[in-house]
């Protein structure tokens, strides 16, 4: 009796409890109500900063040196920036070229095997690599080390630079590694999503290309390596930045005494032009059976890094998808329960890039959640961002970026990007001043002038049977198979 009498009295207990989760499970989910406690009281004055100074030269082969110095800690971080050796200038048909050469650079030199350089890093506990992208404009050489290794270290990464071998052997096992990837990548939508966008985007600009073939993969051979390094690897329009636990003259001593052969070859500053403009607003699909969820990404092009809109347009960004406090992820998630996450981002480089909102959705909402990101976009353009939501946003943006400045290497990325741009040297320093600065005005302005609904974009991956006909209803739909092959239409 005494059992049974504490089983009721555990039934009772409970039972309040799962009657209310059970009407929470049937309430829809909403934000409309939520109340935000704990705030912490909120300063409305500018935030001043004065970014510590690097100091700059140019040595005698055209290298740019900066050096951003942090004794706080014995290591020391550098990244060598080369102009005109990234996939933009990958030649016609071998788009993966500049990828597989930097690659290979750190599979041996003429006095270091793979596996020597492998385990030389790995004793001194050091990181070392040469990386590019197939649309970008620089290759990268990048290290970091304990202060006690780094002549050891830039020494390494000088014989990467100057004296890559490009081991057939290593060629072969380096292509066996890639292609398994290489055919994984059409079974990931996203990837999809993103190779149709910069397609829709950028035509048959370089920024269009994001990813070699196998075929292409197949059909690099040595010497196309060899001779795509001698041509672009070279020190003219070079910048080596380095932070951390150093001086300017030892840095200036170590790169002169590891690159000081590295000759100048006269060759101008590789230059990026625009896209052609994309054409009208369109609706495109890639069919993929027997998913179950949508990809979206869409959006417009946009702008260069350089344009004085960059930072009302960065706003607007924050504003629209800035993480999970923009309208996106609270509309599309918080609110709708349509997905997982939903973002905008602004691609802005030497040439005009893009501006895009991206979600994935579960198939049977994709006609609802597409309507709601479309209204997002509608009301940025129509209607006035309110005060507190503009200053909430400039806020966040601007404590981001005080957050960063705790990282010299942040703020040595900074100042190379200012190198990069031609910025003023001052920019960074006005950086919270200008973002403050912006008005709802002229956010308004800016989603009126680059989200025009006659250019807005909108790529889906999903299956073609289940939401071809929701689609079609945002306007003239074409459709692709997952090959990237235009085919026709799909009957439901």
């Amino acid at each position: 009796m005494r059992r049974a009498s504490v089983v009721r009295l555990i039934v009772l207990a409970v039972t309040p409890f799962a009657l209310a989760v059970a009407n929470a499970q049937q309430a829809p989910p909403t934000t409309q109500a939520v109340v935000l406690k704990g705030r912490a009281p909120v300063s409305d004055k500018v935030l001043g900063v004065k970014l510590p100074r690097p100091r700059e030269g140019t040595l005698a082969n055209g290298v740019h040196l900066i050096v951003l110095e942090d004794h706080r800690a014995p290591q020391v971080t550098f990244s060598l920036q080369i102009p005109g050796a990234g996939g933009y200038f990958d030649p016609a048909g071998q788009t993966g070229l500049a990828t597989v050469t930097a690659a290979m650079m750190r599979e041996g030199t003429t006095t270091r095997t793979t596996v020597q350089i492998s385990e030389q890093l790995e004793t001194m506990a050091a990181g070392l690599s040469v990386n590019t992208g197939t649309s970008s404009l620089n290759a990268t050489v990048s290290g970091s080390a304990l202060t006690e290794h780094v002549d050891k270290l830039f020494d390494m990464a000088a014989d990467l630079l100057l004296h890559p071998t490009f081991p057939e052997e290593e060629f072969v096992k380096y292509r066996q590694r890639s292609l398994a990837g290489l055919n994984q990548q059409r079974s990931n939508p996203g990837f999809l999503a993103q190779e149709l966008w910069s397609k829709v985007m950028f035509g048959d600009h370089p920024a269009g290309r994001i990813s070699m073939t196998s075929a292409s993969l197949g059909a690099f051979t040595r010497e196309q390596l060899v001779e795509f390094h001698k041509t672009r690897y070279v020190p003219d329009n070079a910048v080596i930045a380095m932070s951390g636990d150093i001086t300017y003259a030892a840095a200036q001593k170590l790169v002169e005494s590891r690159l000081g052969t590295w000759a100048k070859t006269g060759t101008p500053m590789p230059m990026a032009s625009d896209p052609a403009a994309a054409g009208p607003g369109k609706v495109y699909l890639v069919d993929r059976p027997n998913s179950v969820q949508t990809n979206f990404m869409v959006g417009v092009q946009a702008i260069s890094r350089t344009d004085p809109d960059y930072n009302v347009m960065e706003l607007m960004n924050a504003v629209v998808g800035g993480g999970p406090t923009g309208r996106l992820f609270t509309h599309l998630r918080e609110e709708k329960g349509y997905t997982y996450g939903a973002y905008s981002g602004l691609q802005a480089e030497s040439f005009k890039g893009t501006w895009f909102a991206q979600t994935d959705v579960r198939s049977e909402v994709t006609e609802p959640a597409l309507t709601d990101l479309m209204e997002e976009l509608r009301l940025i353009r129509d209607v006035p961002v309110s005060s507190k939501e503009l200053q909430d946003k400039k806020r966040s943006l601007v404590a981001s970026f005080a957050l960063s400045l705790e990282s010299p290497q942040r703020v040595l990325n900074y100042y190379v990007t200012s190198w990069t741009y031609k910025l003023p040297a001052d920019y960074w320093d006005k950086y919270p001043a200008r973002v403050m600065g912006v008005t709802s005005k002229q956010v308004q302005a800016a989603a009126n002038k680059y989200l025009d609904p006659s250019k807005v974009q909108i790529i889906a991956v999903g299956d073609g049977k289940q939401v071809a006909a929701a689609l079609g209803k945002f306007g003239p739909l074409e459709t692709y198979d997952t090959e990237g092959k235009k085919i026709t239409a799909i009957v439901p």
